[in-house]
């Protein structure tokens, strides 16, 4: 029995794939359009051949300079690396554009000047990554007591910009969007003033639909998984795991699967999604996605902020005080634990085999993806500071890092790559 759920979530699973490969087009294998990338997953297409080790002077090919603060990891799209950043003095959030080659400035965008709002002290106004789907862009930024979401150009000329909901700061905001379909823009606001879930068209920013979310503090991005033979939009937190129909908003199956706050984007096995967080209370849950309520299995480990990697029947999670965990993704089974060390807020990215994980004090870390053991291939240290998750494609690796001397601090990209 145990064999034959394994082999359908490995079916279910490359299915996906596939799906994904398909609506996101040709340049899937080299491109990271998305939040946790093409599959929004953490999985970097096959091929990768990136370095082990790497360091400011060994396997860079090139580092530039990032204007503000942000912890908003980069997206990749032909030949452009954008991201989102934020200056604390002039209050302005911006929208940076690199050339992939060589990390020069192509042009700067900006979205906001002013209605700044206060945040907790790690939190930026520049979190979420930006979405592409090859010909604009999309990034969500909180402003002036509001949740709003705004397209771009490629060239970065603004083309729309929409409301979403008020939104009252608890901590952050740091939810990216997601795409789905030929022009349909998913966008998630949980918050206690005004929760929110909403469908915009990508063609003029209008809401398709909306739904109002729990009055409940929450940070989780949403995702869309075919499951069960049908396209889902998950979301967690608000004590919640929630499945709604992207198309239309209708609420397919809700489980008390959850803890109020969530922050990480959940995965899936094509049989289960994957919950976790951090507040009230610690937790990874297994819940099967076919809206029969059932928790396959459950413990109390705090993966608050990290996304996790699931993988060939396997769960793979780093808990915010540097323990690395494979589970059984099917049972719970705990297969290892080791400790990297220091706190982690960055998500796991998969690469051939491999982990790529980065704690807060610039310290990056390859491990196997392997349940048979927990071995460290490398420890490489990038700077001085690092909450953005690590992007893989072309086989190049982006990598956002903050220096810090005394009370300066400049942040940086970094491509990495065999050299």
């Amino acid at each position: 029995m145990k064999a034959t759920l394994h082999f359908k979530a490995f079916c279910l699973s490359f299915g996906f794939l596939v799906f994904a490969s398909l609506s996101l087009g040709a340049k899937v294998s080299s491109d990271w359009p998305l939040w946790r990338g093409p599959f929004q997953n953490g999985l970097a297409s096959p091929g990768q051949d990136l370095p082990n080790e790497w360091s400011e002077s060994k396997n860079v090919f090139w580092k530039t300079k990032v204007p503000g603060r942000g912890h908003g990891s980069p997206i990749v799209v032909g030949n452009q690396v954008i991201l989102p950043t934020s200056n604390e003095q002039k209050k302005t959030q911006s929208v940076l554009c690199l050339d992939r080659s060589t990390g020069k400035l192509l042009w700067t965008t900006q979205i906001h000047k002013g209605g700044f709002m206060r945040l907790n002290k790690k939190g930026t106004h520049a979190s979420g990554s930006l979405a592409s789907d090859g010909k604009q862009l999309y990034v969500n930024f909180l402003n002036a007591g509001a949740a709003h979401t705004t397209a771009l150009s490629m060239e970065g000329k603004i083309l729309w910009q929409t409301k979403i909901t008020d939104y009252v700061v608890h901590q952050a905001y740091a939810s990216s969007p997601a795409l789905h379909g030929e022009n349909l823009l998913i966008v998630a606001a949980d918050n206690k003033k005004s929760g929110a879930l909403a469908c915009l068209d990508r063609t003029n920013g209008k809401i398709i639909w909306k739904v109002g979310r729990p009055k409940k503090p929450n940070y989780a991005s949403p995702v869309i998984y075919e499951l069960d033979g049908r396209q889902q939009l998950i979301m967690t937190g608000c004590d919640l795991v929630s499945s709604y129909n992207p198309r239309t908003g209708e609420k397919l199956w809700e489980i008390k699967g959850a803890t109020t706050e969530c922050v990480t984007t959940t995965v899936t096995d094509g049989i289960h999604v994957y919950s976790s967080g951090g507040y009230p209370k610690n937790h990874v849950s297994a819940i099967r996605a076919d809206g029969s309520g059932k928790i396959a299995w459950s413990n109390n480990i705090r993966v608050y902020v990290p996304s996790m990697i699931v993988n060939k029947g396997y769960l793979y999670g780093i808990a915010d005080a540097g323990v690395a965990y494979c589970w059984k993704s099917d049972t719970g089974e705990v297969m290892w634990k080791g400790r990297l060390g220091g706190t982690f807020s960055a998500s796991l990215a998969w690469a051939d085999g491999n982990l790529y994980a980065a704690n807060e004090a610039g310290e990056c870390f390859v491990f196997e993806a392997s349940p048979k053991r927990f071995r460290i291939l490398s420890q490489n240290q990038l700077g001085d500071e690092i909450f953005a998750s690590p992007v893989i494609c072309g086989k190049r690796l982006f990598q956002r890092t903050a220096h810090r001397s005394g009370s300066e601090r400049q942040e940086f990209l970094y491509c990495i790559g065999k050299k």
